[in-house]
């Protein structure tokens, strides 16, 4: 049925009246059957005969299922706050999410949880922006003020957790994290957060038990985990298996340059202290490729030659790049001192 608010509209283009209503309600049947091909056209011909709000909010709710979140935000965004529907509103702040745009979306979200404070999905995506946006304090309260209400919407949570999480309170990220899986929150995101959550609060076997249900659900593919993973398996003095998860993060991760600094340097470690000695050295050199002014890197692997794999020849050489780069340090710690020394020592006896 056509609104009133529309017919009072005036068409333009000689059609009158009854042509608007007859597309208007083609569209609607069209968009009842699931058919948003013809319905966008039956709203776009109805559009051109009267711009009135109900027909722009009609054709924005097509174009919204059709992903065009452009020309939604654009049919909606002058439409005065107060004339949108609930759900006009909801596609509007999405549209402008969706499309990277989350100063507008935190705008329009508020606009919406002011007039639907319980909107729970916008209430978890305003509180996760304003954490994107490094306010993740706004963010807590926004999820605070919901949780107040309503403290098991599992939604509203896990953006919570995330926002302490990332405003680095992880004794209360914990908490949250805890209830959720008490709920059977168990995704992927929820497990890997609750792990980086313990390994931050140092609580390493709960980390250990938690990043490894995340990294099986995620199918032994996801590399940051298969990372965080082995390095607190090698914390935990869990040494092969680390080995094994941090070789499988390198293939996973190559080439992130960044991310190969640190797998690399905990390999050395990890092979090191499980007495292989020569993999040791070589994840080390490894490391070298990847962050060539790594002073220590050149000492660890100068110290495994002359003293655990008794190669004079190779030791040399790397105590006199070690002695390089370190001369590049403006300000050298008393550590790095006594290692200059030690080094000459070896050189020159």
């Amino acid at each position: 049925m056509i609104t009133l608010a529309l017919l009072t509209v005036l068409p333009v283009r000689g059609e009158g009246v009854d042509s608007l209503q007859v597309y208007v309600q083609a569209g609607d049947s069209c968009m009842q059957a699931f058919n948003t091909f013809e319905a966008l056209q039956n709203y776009q011909r109805a559009y051109e005969i009267a711009q009135g709000q109900d027909v722009r909010m009609k054709l924005a709710d097509c174009q919204y299922k059709r992903a065009n979140y452009r020309q939604v935000t654009e049919l909606l965004k002058n439409i005065p706050e107060d004339s949108l529907s609930h759900e006009a509103f909801r596609q509007l702040a999405f549209s402008y999410q969706k499309q990277g745009d989350n100063d507008s979306f935190m705008y329009w979200a508020e606009q919406l949880i002011y007039r639907y404070p319980m909107d729970s999905e916008v209430v978890a995506g305003l509180t996760l922006a304003f954490a994107k946006a490094n306010q993740p304090q706004r963010g807590i309260v926004c999820g605070m003020k919901y949780c107040q209400r309503d403290s098991m919407n599992i939604m509203v949570n896990r953006a919570l957790a995330d926002a302490w999480f990332m405003d680095r309170n992880f004794n209360a990220a914990g908490k949250l994290y805890n209830r959720l899986l008490e709920q059977g929150d168990s995704t992927f995101n929820t497990l890997y957060s609750a792990g980086m959550c313990y390994s931050q609060l140092d609580s390493l076997e709960c980390a250990y038990k938690y990043l490894q249900l995340a990294f099986l659900i995620s199918g032994m593919q996801h590399a940051g985990c298969a990372y965080r993973l082995g390095v607190v398996c090698v914390d935990t003095q869990r040494y092969p298996e680390g080995l094994g998860y941090l070789n499988l993060a390198k293939e996973l991760l190559r080439p992130d340059t960044t991310i190969m600094k640190a797998i690399t340097l905990s390999q050395g470690e990890g092979y090191y202290l499980t007495q292989h000695y020569p993999e040791a050295v070589e994840a080390w050199k490894e490391h070298l490729a990847y962050n060539p002014s790594s002073v220590a890197t050149y000492y660890n692997i100068a110290n495994a030659y002359c003293y655990l794999l008794k190669d004079r020849e190779q030791a040399l050489a790397y105590y006199r790049l070690f002695l390089e780069k370190a001369a590049e340090v403006e300000q050298p710690t008393p550590q790095l001192l006594e290692m200059m020394e030690a080094a000459r020592k070896v050189i020159q006896p």
